[in-house]
C-alpha cells in the first residue's frame, strides 16, 4: 500500500472523493461513551452488517477485527437482522434492538467501471433511529484495507467522542537469528500487523526508532563499524541522513512536537546528559548538567517540558524539567527503578517501565507524580509507546526466547498481541496517517 502522509494527499488516494458525507447526519441525539470515568465503562454494542458488493466482505472483516481490539466497542454479529439490509435505507431498528445493539453499521464496497473501489458506510443510532455518520471513499482497490481503518476511526470517534487509532503504523525492530547474534532490522507495519516491510537491510544493529510528528520520518540509533550514530529516515523515499557524529555514545533520540528538533542523551566519560538539536542548523543545546546518567528524554505534547530518567538520586527515577533545561522535579517514588518515560499525546499521563522484585511492569503516572498505576507486570515488559488518542500503550515482552509486541488500554481492561513474522521489540506508534 503506498504511503500517503497527509490529508493533502487524500485527493490522490481517494480520487478526490475522500470524506464525502452521506447525508443526513445526526445532530441532537449524539451519545458518547465516557472513557475517562475511572475506567468503569461498558463497551458500546455496534452491529456490523456484512457490506454489499464484491469488496464488501473484506472491508467489513477488517472493521470487525479492529473493533475486537478496541476495548471500548463490542462488535455484534448482525445475524438474521442483517439479512437483506439495504445500505441506502434505514435498517429495521427493532430487529437490532433485540440484539442489544446500540449502533448499526451498513455499507458497500464495489469496483466501478474505471476499476477503482468505491466504499460507503452509514452508522445508525438504534435508540434515536437516525443516521449518526456516513462517508464514501473512492480509491485503488489495493488501498481497501486502509479505507477499512479510516472507516473504523470514523465510527470509533463518533461512538466514543475520542480520536481513532486504526489508521496508524508501528515502527519497530525486527529481530531474527540466534539470541547471541541477532540481526536487528528497522521495520514498519500497520497497527494490526498487516503490510509489514523492512526499512533497513540488517547490516548494522538498529534500536529506538521514533516517529516524527507528521509520521513521515523516523529517527533511530544505528550501531555499525563506526561509532553509534543518530539517523533520520524518510519512510516514503527511503532517504536517510546522519543527524550528527558525536564523541561518545548517543541514546534515545526523539522528535519535538513541531518536528524541528530532536532531544537525546549524549554520554561522555561515563556521564550522560540531555541535549537538544535544531534539525535545520544542527546546533546543539545542553539541557542537563549532572554527574549522573540522564537519558530517555521525551517532550510533552505542547513542547514546554521534557520528562527523562536519571540515577542522580541513586537509582533510576523519572524527572520532569522545562524544555529549555534547568531544574528538574522527580515524580516517581514507588518501589523499584523507573525508565523509558513517554509522554501521552494528550499530556495527561507519562508511561514508563518499572523494574522491581516483582519483575518488569508497564505503568502510567501523571506529570505531577500523582495517579500512578501499573497496567501489566511480569517477567519482562518494556518500552511503552502511545496510541495517538492516548487510550492505549504498546510495549514488548519476552516470550518463548524473544520479544513480542503487545497493546493494552490505559485502564488495564484487555491485552492483545500484535502479530509479527519474527521477534519484535522497541515499538513506536505513529500518529494518524491521514
Amino acid at each position: 500500500m503506498p504511503f500517503t502522509p497527509s490529508r493533502r494527499a487524500a485527493a490522490a488516494l481517494f480520487g478526490g472523493l475522500a470524506l464525502s458525507p452521506l447525508l443526513p447526519r445526526l445532530s441532537a441525539a449524539e451519545r458518547y461513551l465516557d472513557v475517562h470515568g475511572g475506567g468503569n465503562f461498558t463497551p458500546v454494542n455496534v452491529a456490523i452488517v456484512p457490506f454489499a458488493g464484491d469488496g464488501g466482505a473484506a472491508i467489513a472483516s477488517v472493521i470487525v477485527s479492529n473493533f475486537k481490539r478496541s476495548v471500548f466497542i463490542n462488535p455484534v454479529d448482525a445475524g438474521a437482522a442483517g439479512t437483506g439490509v439495504n445500505p441506502d435505507a434505514a435498517p429495521n431498528m427493532a430487529a437490532f434492538r433485540a440484539l442489544n445493539a446500540q449502533y448499526v453499521v451498513v455499507g458497500r464496497a464495489a469496483r466501478g467501471p474505471d476499476g477503482r473501489m468505491k466504499t460507503e458506510f452509514r452508522l445508525w443510532d438504534v435508540a434515536a433511529g437516525t443516521q449518526a455518520a456516513g462517508q464514501q471513499y473512492v480509491t485503488d482497490p489495493k488501498n481497501s484495507r486502509r479505507v477499512a481503518h479510516i472507516v473504523s476511526d470514523a465510527i470509533f470517534s463518533k461512538v466514543t467522542g475520542e480520536g481513532g487509532f486504526f489508521d496508524t503504523r508501528i515502527a519497530f525492530v525486527d529481530e531474527t537469528g540466534p539470541r547471541q547474534n541477532r540481526t536487528k532490522r528497522l521495520a514498519i507495519m500497520d497497527q494490526d500487523g498487516a503490510n509489514a516491510r523492512y526499512l533497513t537491510r540488517g547490516d548494522d544493529l538498529v534500536v529506538t526508532p521514533r516517529f516524527s510528528p507528521n509520521s513521515q520520518e523516523l529517527t533511530y540509533m544505528s550501531f555499525g563499524a563506526e561509532d553509534p550514530r543518530v539517523f533520520l529516515l524518510n519512510i516514503d523515499t527511503g532517504q536517510r541522513e546522519v543527524v550528527g557524529n558525536f564523541p561518545g555514545m548517543t541514546f534515545s533520540p526523539r522528535f519535538s512536537p513541531d518536528g524541528q528538533r530532536i532531544v537525546m542523551s549524549l554520554e561522555q566519560n561515563g556521564v550522560a546528559n540531555i541535549y537538544s538539536m535544531d534539525l535545520r542548523s544542527r546546533a546543539t543545546t545542553r539541557l542537563t548538567n549532572s554527574s549522573a546518567i540522564d537519558t530517555s528524554p521525551c517532550y510533552s505534547p505542547d513542547g514546554s517540558r521534557i520528562c527523562f530518567e536519571s540515577d542522580r538520586g541513586g537509582a533510576q527515577q523519572i524527572y520532569v524539567m522545562s524544555a529549555s533545561g534547568g531544574g528538574a522535579n522527580r515524580i516517581s517514588f514507588g518501589q523499584g527503578r523507573y525508565s523509558t518515560p513517554v509522554w501521552s499525546p494528550k499530556g495527561d499521563y507519562i508511561a514508563f517501565t518499572r523494574q522491581s522484585s516483582a519483575g518488569f511492569a508497564i505503568g502510567v503516572i501523571k506529570p505531577d507524580g500523582s495517579g500512578e498505576r501499573i497496567l501489566v507486570e511480569g517477567f519482562h515488559n518494556e518500552g511503552p509507546t502511545w496510541a495517538p488518542n492516548g487510550l492505549f500503550v504498546m510495549f514488548f515482552r519476552n516470550v518463548n526466547g524473544g520479544p513480542r509486541l503487545f497493546m493494552r488500554d490505559i485502564f488495564g481492561h484487555a491485552e492483545f498481541e500484535i502479530p509479527t513474522q519474527s521477534f519484535a521489540s522497541d515499538p513506536s506508534w505513529s500518529g494518524l496517517i491521514g
